[in-house]
C-alpha cells in the first residue's frame, strides 16, 4: 500500500491530539507504522516521504529503534525493516488473550481423555503455567499450581516450545542449567539437544516420568500467525493407564487441539520451522 502517514498524535490519523504527545515517540511509531506499511520493509528516502520528516530526523529516530531492537538494518539494500523485538510484542499481546482462545480446545482434551490438560507459555525468559483443567478421573495426578515452571527441560510443554527456539534463546530460558528431579530427567546439554530433534521430527514431545515419578504427558506447541510458538498444550496421566491405546489416543487429542487452535490464531503446522538449537 503506497500512501503517506498523518504525522498527528493519538491512535488513528486525523483522529489525534497533538496537545498530549510527545513528539519523538509520535515519530517512531509513524515510522514503525510506515514500515508496516510498506510490506515490513522501506528505504530511507521512501520512509522519509511516506512520513513527510525529513531525512535527518528518520535517521535519528531509526538509529535508536535500530537499538532497541524494533528495526533491523537490511544492508545489502540499504533499508530498514521490523526488527524481532515487534514479534515479541505480537506474541505477548496474543498471550493475553490465549487462555480464553485456548480453553475450548483444552476443555475438549479433557473430555476425550478425561486426563488433565495444562496450557504454558514463554514469558520473556521464563515458562509460565496460565491454565489447568483437573482429570476426570478418581485417580489423578498432582501437577502443581499455575506460575513460573522450573522445569522447562523436563516437562512436555517445555520441551514443545524449546525445541523451536534458538539456542541462544534456550539457553537463557534454562539459565539455571538442567536440574535433575527424577532419575529419567535429562541434566545433559547434548542429550537435551538431541531430545528437542526428536520433538522437532515428531511434532510433540514426551514428559516420560522427568518431572514426576510415575506421570507421563504428552504436549505440542500452539503457533501465531507468524508460525513463532507462541505456548504449548499438554494432556499428563499416571503411568497405570498409560497403556499403548490411551498414550495414542492422548497424543492423537493434544496434536489435533494444537493444530485446530493454531489454525485459528493463522499459524503454521508445528513442524514448518527449525531453530538453530535443533539443526
Amino acid at each position: 500500500m503506497d500512501q503517506m502517514i498523518s504525522r498527528t498524535a493519538g491512535g488513528l490519523p486525523g483522529e489525534r491530539s497533538e496537545r498530549h504527545s510527545i513528539q519523538s515517540v509520535d515519530r517512531a511509531m509513524t515510522l514503525l507504522e510506515a514500515i508496516a506499511e510498506a510490506g515490513g520493509e522501506c528505504t530511507l528516502t521512501e520512509l522519509s516521504r511516506r512520513t513527510q520528516l525529513n531525512i535527518s530526523t528518520c535517521h535519528h529516530l531509526l538509529s535508536t529503534l535500530v537499538q532497541r531492537g524494533y528495526v533491523a538494518k537490511v544492508p545489502v539494500r540499504r533499508s530498514y525493516a521490523l526488527g524481532a523485538r515487534i514479534h515479541y510484542l505480537c506474541n505477548a499481546s496474543l498471550q493475553v488473550g490465549l487462555p480464553a482462545r485456548a480453553a475450548p480446545f483444552i476443555e475438549r482434551i479433557n473430555e476425550r481423555t478425561g486426563e488433565t490438560v495444562h496450557l504454558a507459555v514463554l514469558q520473556g525468559d521464563a515458562m509460565m503455567k496460565i491454565a489447568k483443567r483437573e482429570s476426570r478421573h478418581a485417580v489423578r495426578v498432582d501437577t502443581g499450581t499455575l506460575g513460573k515452571s522450573d522445569a522447562p527441560h523436563a516437562t512436555a510443554t517445555g520441551k514443545a516450545m524449546l525445541a523451536w527456539l534458538p539456542e541462544d534463546d534456550m539457553r537463557r530460558v534454562l539459565s539455571n542449567g538442567l536440574p535433575r528431579f527424577t532419575p529419567k530427567t535429562i541434566t545433559e546439554w547434548p542429550a537435551l539437544i538431541e531430545a528437542l530433534r526428536q520433538v522437532r521430527r515428531n511434532g510433540y514431545a514426551i514428559d516420560d516420568e522427568e518431572y514426576q515419578p510415575g506421570v507421563i504427558c504428552i504436549g505440542a506447541p500452539i503457533r501465531d500467525h507468524n508460525g513463532a510458538v507462541v505456548g504449548a498444550i499438554s494432556a499428563s496421566t499416571p503411568t497405570m493407564r498409560a497403556k499403548d491405546d490411551h498414550l495414542a489416543l492422548v497424543r492423537e487429542q493434544v496434536t489435533a487441539a494444537v493444530r485446530a487452535l493454531s489454525s485459528e490464531l493463522g499459524g503454521l503446522n508445528a513442524q514448518s520451522r527449525a531453530p538453530a538449537a535443533a539443526e
